[in-house]
């Protein structure tokens, strides 16, 4: 079974390295995405790229993470892997929690492995706690996505996943953005992907962050990331389960 890591990057110089040094503990194949960088990152992959031969996709211009997580699955398709493992840059997903994605993948009986930051019910909440907005958002949208698509997800936003490739190629992902995951459920579910969830721990490095676009604003945010929901739900209504189809529209006016 071949296993790509694909980590999209963006300004990440203070921890590219060492994370990639990680990461190559566990993994032959790395797949870097720099999403037009204007740090020192670019040389620092330059100067890792042949030591760990590392495949490396480079935007001129920042085109956005879920454009960055899309190119992953094509990269993954066209080299014939047959999972590809998606993690941040940002030392907030550990690569020491790579070998449980690889268990998981191993039972063969999943589609799309999610790393869940809150499925762990001891999780310490003095350590590591997320800004408000953020927790409440990600609680919001993934009790929404819950309701309309019968899910039990416990994180909805976790970058850190494994998903099937064969399984990915059966989607319409078109989403560039950070509101990606809500597309990804949405298509997920229309084509009856089979989903779970491991734990992984709970980190926040950055807790200023910006979002770019308006979406610093969590209000602005959480209507984006809804009207992105409903948009991928009405492409695929027919496909969706009962519930879905109930739900009235959200205001999706432009943000």
């Amino acid at each position: 079974m071949r296993v790509l890591i694909a980590i999209p990057i963006y300004n990440e110089e203070d921890h590219v390295q060492s994370v990639l040094e990680r990461v190559s503990e566990y993994a032959d194949h790395i797949l870097v995405l720099d999403d037009g960088s204007t740090d020192r990152t670019p040389e620092i992959l330059n100067n890792l790229q042949k030591p760990m031969n590392l495949d490396i996709i480079r935007h001129e211009a920042n085109a956005g993470y879920g454009r960055a997580i899309r190119e992953s699955f094509i990269r993954a398709k066209r080299d014939s892997y047959d999972w590809v493992i998606t993690m941040d840059c940002d030392d907030q997903h550990e690569p020491e929690r790579l070998p449980d994605f690889f268990e998981a993948i191993k039972r063969d009986d999943l589609d799309i492995v999610s790393g869940s930051r809150y499925l762990n019910a001891d999780t310490d909440w003095d350590a590591d706690l997320p800004p408000a907005d953020r927790r409440a958002i990600n609680a919001t949208i993934t009790q929404e996505i819950n309701d309309r698509l019968g899910l039990k997800l416990t994180d909805g936003f976790c970058g850190f996943k494994a998903h099937r490739v064969e399984a990915m190629s059966k989607l319409a992902l078109t989403d560039n953005g950070y509101a990606f995951p809500m597309q990804l459920w949405v298509q997920a579910i229309a084509n009856q992907l089979r989903i779970g969830e491991i734990p992984v721990e709970l980190i926040y490095n950055d807790l200023h962050r910006t979002f770019g676009g308006g979406l610093d604003n969590p209000d602005v945010r959480l209507k984006h990331y809804r009207c992105v929901m409903y948009r991928a739900m009405d492409q695929v209504i027919d496909r969706l389960p009962v519930m879905a189809r109930a739900q009235a529209k959200a205001d999706c006016a432009e943000v």
